[in-house]
């Protein structure tokens, strides 16, 4: 009796065994994006898989191929096409190949005010009547875009409470406790196809996904970096990784300086 119950435990255990590497076998997932009414072809859509953080883009059939296993989710996007996310099952890695039909996005068109600069020709006078200029910015090798650079400002506080409170504490902690998130993060600015893929993005979609964040929320942490508002709206979503990176590691390495020295001044006493 006892061994019939450790040869049925044995088969159990097996069968559990050989599912879970199913779940983890890693496949080669075929597929063509389409756009949803025309059903032509969409050449250089963006495919990430938001697991495993690897991306890829279509050719000109609209075709793409893509390292997946089962329940990880795919991110697809082109530019003025509705984004989407698609779990993968095991029938889409039994397809050879799969269509993906997306909606082209409706934008509601804004009221646009545009403001003149009345200039006399004289560089003394002209240049008192121009904006002040952008932040400084760098620039990465083999980037096109320029990056901004973050810079401290100085900030009024109301109340002796609100100047002990450091927003970017807030973030720090916050973001500390996702640390996959953050290494994906990384990860995103590495690989060169998913660099492209980030420089030539700005909806943010990949970056609230990995961070759970909403748009202003978003917004909040870069502005309490520091960063210019034009920038929060003008820059890419590369930009916006490498500035909350950036934010993180600057003031992860600050507070690990604090800690330094409180350590070394109670040796001291």
């Amino acid at each position: 009796m006892q061994k019939t119950l450790f040869y049925i435990l044995l088969v159990i255990v097996s069968f559990s065994a050989i599912s879970q590497n199913n779940e983890e076998a890693k496949y080669t997932l075929k597929g063509r994006i389409i756009d949803v009414k025309t059903r032509f072809p969409l050449k250089s859509a963006h495919v990430l898989n938001l697991n495993s953080v690897v991306g890829t883009i279509t050719n000109r059939f609209g075709e793409f191929s893509i390292s997946a296993k089962k329940n990880d989710t795919l991110h697809i996007s082109y530019i003025g096409y509705e984004s989407i996310k698609l779990k993968v099952t095991n029938d889409l890695l039994k397809n050879d190949k799969i269509k993906i039909a997306i909606h082209e996005k409706i934008v509601d068109i804004k009221e646009v005010k545009v403001k003149a600069h009345n200039l006399v020709g004289v560089l003394a006078i002209d240049a008192k009547s121009v904006p002040a200029s952008t932040p400084t910015r760098i620039h990465i090798n083999g980037l096109a875009q320029a990056f901004e650079i973050g810079r401290p400002t100085s900030r009024n506080y109301e109340s002796p409470l609100a100047a002990v409170f450091n927003p970017v504490d807030f973030w720090y902690q916050k973001l500390g406790k996702r640390p996959k998130e953050m290494k994906k993060l990384k990860k995103l600015r590495k690989d060169d196809q998913l660099r492209e893929i980030m420089e030539q993005n700005f909806n943010r979609e990949i970056m609230l996904e990995y961070l759970s964040m909403t748009r202003d929320e978003l917004h909040d942490l870069l502005k309490d970096c520091n960063y210019s508002k034009r920038f929060i709206r003008k820059a890419s979503d590369l930009q916006i990784v490498n500035a909350v990176i950036n934010c993180y590691e600057s003031h992860k390495t600050n507070k690990k300086g604090k800690v330094k020295k409180e350590v070394i001044h109670l040796k001291s006493e």
